[in-house]
C-alpha cells in the first residue's frame, strides 16, 4: 500500500510539473501575441497608451497598410515576401531531397567530406557573408533581385535540411529499394515512388522551414533590396518604425500580425503530413 502511494505521489508530481511547464510555455508564447493583437486595434501610433483589450478598437491601421500612402507599399511587400517564400520552399524541397537521397543511398568519392562540409557550413553564420554577397550582387547587376535572394535562401537551407532528411531516408529500409529494382525500377523511380511518399513528414518540415525562413529574415534582404518597391515585409515594417517623421508602432503591429496568416495556412495544409509515418507506403508481399 505504501509503495502504491509512493507511485501515485511521484506520478502526481510529474504531472503537476508537466502542466506547470506547459502553462508557462503557453504564457510566454501567447502573451506577446495578445499584446500585438491589442496594439494593432488600438488608436494612435504610440505603444504608451496601448492595452491588450482596446477601449476604442479601430481597424484604421489595417486600412492604412493597403492604402499605398507615400512609401508604405505594404501590399507590394506582402506579395514580394510570398513570392520569395514560395519559390524558396519549392526549390529547397527539390534540391534538399535529391541531395539527401544521394548521400543516403549512394557511396561515392568525397561523400564523407561532403557531409563534413555541410556540418561546417551550419556553424558559419549566414550574415558573415554579407559583404561578399553584396559585392557579387553588384558585379552581376543583381541588386534588388528577388531571384538572387531566393537562391541565397535556398543555398542556406540545403546543409541543415540535408542532414535532417538524410537521417530520415536512412531509416527507410533499403530492402524496399532492392525489391523495386528487382522489378526493373530505376533509381529515379525508386526516389519518386517509394522514398518521397514515405518521407512526407520530414519533407513537410523542410517545406515549412523553407517558407518561414524568408519571412523572418532581415539582414540578407536589407543588403540586397534597396528600392522600396522591392522590399520584403521585414524591411518594410522596420522602415515603418524607424521613420523619423512619424514612427507608427501600432501600424507595425497590424502589419506583423498579417504575416502570420500565410504561415498558418501553410501549417494547416502540411499538418496532416507531420503526423503521417511510414504507413503511407507498403512493402512487397
Amino acid at each position: 500500500m505504501t509503495k502504491q502511494s509512493s507511485i501515485k505521489r511521484q506520478r502526481f508530481i510529474r504531472m503537476t510539473l508537466t502542466y506547470l511547464l506547459l502553462i508557462g510555455t503557453a504564457i510566454v508564447i501567447i502573451y506577446p501575441l495578445l499584446w500585438a493583437i491589442g496594439a494593432s486595434f488600438n488608436p494612435g501610433n504610440s505603444l504608451v497608451s496601448t492595452s491588450i483589450i482596446p477601449k476604442h478598437p479601430t481597424v484604421a491601421h489595417f486600412t492604412r497598410l493597403f492604402a499605398n500612402e507615400g512609401t508604405l507599399l505594404y501590399k507590394q511587400w506582402y506579395l514580394n515576401s510570398l513570392k520569395i517564400s514560395f519559390f524558396t520552399m519549392l526549390l529547397s524541397l527539390i534540391f534538399v531531397s535529391m541531395t539527401a537521397y544521394a548521400f543516403s543511398r549512394f557511396r561515392f568519392v568525397g561523400r564523407k567530406n561532403g557531409l563534413t562540409l555541410f556540418l561546417l557550413l551550419q556553424m558559419i553564420p549566414q550574415f558573415s557573408a554579407l559583404i561578399a554577397i553584396f559585392v557579387l550582387a553588384q558585379m552581376l547587376g543583381l541588386i534588388n533581385s528577388h531571384w538572387l535572394l531566393t537562391l541565397i535562401y535556398v543555398g542556406g537551407q540545403i546543409p541543415m535540411n540535408t542532414y535532417l532528411l538524410k537521417g530520415y531516408f536512412d531509416s527507410i529500409p533499403v530492402e524496399l529499394d532492392e525489391s523495386a529494382k528487382i522489378d526493373g525500377a530505376s533509381n529515379m523511380r525508386v526516389f519518386l515512388q517509394i522514398i518521397i511518399p514515405l518521407s512526407r513528414p520530414m519533407l513537410a518540415v523542410v517545406a515549412m522551414n523553407g517558407f518561414t525562413g524568408p519571412l523572418g529574415d532581415f539582414a540578407l534582404s536589407s543588403v540586397l533590396l534597396r528600392n522600396p518597391q522591392y522590399y520584403t515585409l521585414p524591411i518594410g515594417l522596420y522602415k515603418l518604425v524607424t521613420d523619423k517623421m512619424g514612427a507608427s508602432y501600432t501600424t507595425f503591429a497590424a502589419g506583423a500580425l498579417l504575416i502570420s496568416i500565410p504561415i498558418a495556412l501553410v501549417f494547416i495544409a502540411l499538418q496532416k503530413h507531420f503526423v503521417s509515418g511510414l504507413t503511407a507506403g507498403g512493402t512487397k508481399g
